[in-house]
């Protein structure tokens, strides 16, 4: 499916399985080592550490050969998924050089900051790993030496900066969390909290499953369209194929004009132009955000997806922090 105007598919692909950074592949064979996608635009700023992990290159069994899952699922093991971490946030660059470190592995991993994810709008405020075991879909800080993360594996993950004010935020975006403005609100939290003004934000959405894909039913339109002005533009409808239909069409003729019986529809949601309007809406510029254009459920030779792997799948992860 097209991106929508003003999209900015600029982000990259970058990690040990490439050499240095590219543009992110349209096609299958990608190298199944650790990679991670990044944002261009977020990449200006030395002290911040971001990204949105992939599906290769880890150290689980569950998804296939070296599947990097870090989410701790029923059908992974905790030992599989620590490791994971651990080479994610190395990859990232979320570490702490111990003093007479020769190598990058005797690094000190930064904390990593996770929620018990609900679809919802709550957004939590963070400036330590003293509490554990959050509720919400939403997390910001502007403390440095933490990694914010948010897991995935359709729905879309966002990641908000305000360079001026050194502050970041992540957020966890399915059709629930849309339609209840959860990026809006994002950037609502961030003002709130440390003075973040939208035109100075930079935004980045990363891979999820996109308009090409996520069918819904007729009743998460109708939420959208009780909530928001453009929900017309969020949908596309196509008529379902029956070859039988097609072939006899007597068999199924009605007394309704024009005498035959409709075919059903399917309606698909375009997920990441809801979120790019809900930033628009507060004052994020277009220029300021940029969008992966891959689908989770059309790629996954490199990334998770619960809808293509029917619910048996791993979790990415989209990832923010500070440096000291």
């Amino acid at each position: 499916m097209p991106n929508p105007q003003g999209l900015k598919p600029a982000l990259l692909l970058t990690g040990s399985g490439t050499a240095g950074s590219r543009a992110l592949p349209t096609a299958h064979g990608i190298s199944s080592k650790l990679n991670i996608i990044r944002a261009s635009h977020l990449c200006k700023f030395p002290w911040l550490v971001h990204g949105f992990s992939t599906r290769g290159g880890g150290f689980s069994r569950a998804y296939g050969d070296d599947a990097l899952n870090l989410g701790f699922t029923k059908d992974d093991s905790k030992t599989a998924v620590e490791r994971n971490r651990a080479a994610f946030l190395l990859e990232l660059g979320a570490v702490s050089k111990r003093r007479k470190a020769l190598r990058r592995a005797d690094s000190q991993p930064w904390p990593l900051v996770t929620l018990r994810q609900v679809h919802s709008d709550i957004i939590r405020f963070v400036d330590s790993t003293a509490e554990s075991q959050l509720a919400g879909d939403g997390l910001i800080t502007a403390a440095p030496g933490l990694l914010l993360g948010i897991q995935t594996a359709d729905c879309l993950p966002i990641i908000l900066v305000d360079p001026k004010r050194r502050a970041v935020g992540v957020f966890h975006a399915g059709w629930r969390g849309t339609v209840k403005r959860i990026a809006e609100k994002g950037a609502g939290e961030m003002r709130r909290r440390f003075g973040s003004r939208p035109r100075d934000l930079k935004a980045a959405i990363g891979p999820g499953i996109h308009g090409c894909c996520y069918e819904v039913g007729e009743d998460v339109r109708e939420q959208f369209e009780s909530q928001f002005a453009y929900a017309a533009k969020l949908f596309r409808e196509t008529a379902e194929s029956d070859p039988v239909r097609e072939k006899y069409p007597l068999l199924f003729l009605t007394a309704r004009a024009p005498g035959h019986s409709d075919l059903p529809k399917k309606i698909f949601l375009d997920l990441v132009e809801a979120n790019r309007q809900q930033l628009l809406a507060v004052g994020v510029p277009p220029k300021s955000i940029e969008a992966s254009p891959l689908c989770t459920s059309c790629r996954t030779d490199l990334l998770f997806s619960y809808r293509a792997e029917k619910g048996r799948t791993g979790r990415m992860m989209g990832a923010v922090g500070i440096k000291g």
